[in-house]
């Protein structure tokens, strides 16, 4: 229990040591507003705008949640294409790889020329940064599946489909949540992304038009906001993990 304790306790003192020194100092060197805000300086204007911040961060979830089920969709089906053939696996993965080496600042503005300045270019861009590593997870976790298993509802007549519904893809629901928690903290940032390259709402254009009026103050606040909804769709993630498949915790606990 003592240790249980530390591992919400010490992070705690940490913070909360960071923040005071971080006030001090702002305080006592009369540091101005739009060099370091202090803490309480960007509570204060998180409260104040909370109305304008949750306007915002609607728009950036809907990029963010759309552009990762999508995210989900292409994985799963690109992680079961290279588990069925090997020949696949071999001629794709080097460039699921290389997608990953591309900067996202300069695919940005690409993407804002060829799809327009609407919705699409923010979902492609959440997309090309979510889909890699569900793909990989859960690509490495349907290759590690016991073969006896399989070879046990081959023999009571199992068909391709119910082998992987039956053991595959429960058995490889550990990657696929592993992957699918990454690309939850992810997908915020990459709405972000798309947001400063082009758009007319969201936190991300929000964060430009404060930091460009010197008010970082603010600009602190949206960057708590992103934090808050990156942190819960992780939660999130993790929550539906314990709910559609309970044996894994079971298995952790063991």
């Amino acid at each position: 229990m003592k240790k249980k304790n530390q591992k919400f306790l010490l992070p705690a003192i940490v913070f909360v040591i960071s923040v005071g020194l971080w006030e001090f100092y702002v305080r006592a060197f009369d540091i101005s507003l739009y060099i370091l805000p202090a803490p309480s300086k960007i509570v204060q204007s998180l409260v104040e705008n909370w109305d304008v911040l949750m306007m915002h961060s609607a728009v950036t979830l809907k990029e963010a949640l759309i552009g990762l089920v999508i995210s989900v969709i292409i994985a799963i089906v690109m992680s079961i294409g290279m588990d069925l053939s090997k020949t696949f696996k071999t001629s794709i993965y080097p460039y699921l790889i290389v997608t990953q080496t591309v900067p996202v600042m300069v695919l940005g503005p690409l993407f804002s020329i060829w799809f327009g300045f609407d919705l699409l270019p923010k979902i492609m861009i959440v997309v090309f940064m979510c889909f890699f590593p569900i793909a990989i997870s859960l690509s490495d976790a349907l290759s590690q599946v016991n073969v006896k298993q399989i070879n046990l509802v081959k023999s009571f007549g199992a068909n391709l489909l119910q082998v992987y519904s039956l053991v595959k893809i429960p058995a490889g629901a550990t990657g696929l949540f592993s992957g699918l928690k990454v690309a939850a903290t992810y997908c915020v940032g990459g709405a972000i992304v798309g947001e400063w390259l082009s758009s007319q709402a969201g936190l991300g254009y929000y964060m430009l038009r404060v930091k460009n009026g010197y008010m970082l103050d603010k600009v602190f606040a949206c960057v708590l906001m992103i934090i808050f909804w990156s942190i819960l769709l992780n939660l999130i993630v993790t929550l539906l993990e314990k709910i559609c498949f309970p044996h894994l915790r079971k298995r952790v606990k063991k």
